[in-house]
């Protein structure tokens, strides 16, 4: 293990850099993982980081410290920093202080769609696109596309929000979605909260790709206009629409109820 005490240590502003910059982080294509849960699942399903990172104090705490043994023993590197230099690294308050610098998983990109995925066309807070990531990983959804304006998957943020699924999905950014809906091979569905066709009265026991749109504008007409199906989440009460995330979960998990009571059938 290694130590750093100097704020002038060429790491250490690397590691700033990381923290507090995503051009820095998409121009070196690396990514802070900050915390426990991060950093223990990121070890369980993609191994080693290219570095951890832990505060001195931090040391103490049994989690981290199992944390940095399994590190050590897959060979990676390790480096202290004093509490008052971690501070600057981290945007977790009150967190535990260790960190991963890890490479951001570049997947390769498959021929077209072909089976269950997500699209997101302009989802610009970095919590909602967690949460709709997090929802696909738990339903059974491996792949995610995001248009150029969608929110960075690999911030800070965007990561803590969607804890860990990451790591079990493949995302391909900064994707033009207009040709990926026209060659699709699966019907494509486009959520709207004016759309006639309703969600529950779709059959969805077959792979099929769903488009989620901006926050206020929704999903852009040329997408609407070209997607297989227009589909509405049906709800009671006075509220005009369902948060983005929320209309994901709710499509995403009738997808894998119909699937699973089809298996079952």
């Amino acid at each position: 293990m290694k130590s750093i005490t100097s704020r002038d240590n060429a790491f250490y502003k690397e590691l700033k850099n990381l923290a507090t910059s995503s051009q820095a982080r998409r121009k070196a294509k690396r990514s802070l993982l900050d915390g426990v849960h991060l950093c223990e699942s990121w070890l369980d399903l993609r191994g080693a980081p290219e570095h951890c990172v832990v505060s001195d104090e931090a040391l103490h705490n049994p989690e981290v410290a199992a944390i940095v043994a399994r590190v050590e023993d897959l060979h990676a590197l390790v480096t202290a920093l004093p509490d008052a230099l971690f501070g600057a690294i981290s945007q977790v308050e009150n967190g535990v202080n260790i960190v991963f610098v890890v490479e951001s998983p570049t997947p390769l990109m498959p021929p077209g769609l072909v089976e269950s995925s997500v699209l997101l066309d302009g989802v610009q807070d970095p919590g909602n696109v967690g949460s709709i990531l997090r929802s696909a990983a738990a339903s059974g959804i491996k792949q995610v596309y995001c248009s150029p304006g969608t929110a960075f998957c690999w911030s800070p943020k965007v990561l803590r929000a969607a804890m860990g699924a990451h790591f079990v999905l493949d995302i391909f950014e900064n994707i033009e979605l207009a040709p990926l809906v026209r060659d699709a091979k699966v019907p494509v569905l486009a959520t709207s909260g004016y759309a006639a066709e309703q969600l529950y009265a779709l059959d969805l026991r077959r792979p099929v790709a769903w488009i989620l749109g901006h926050e206020g504008q929704g999903v852009s007409r040329e997408l609407l206009e070209i997607a297989t199906h227009r589909v509405a989440v049906p709800h009671a009460g006075k509220v005009e629409s369902l948060n983005v995330a929320a209309c994901a979960a709710v499509c995403f998990f009738e997808q894998l109820r119909q699937g699973q009571a089809a298996g079952q059938a």
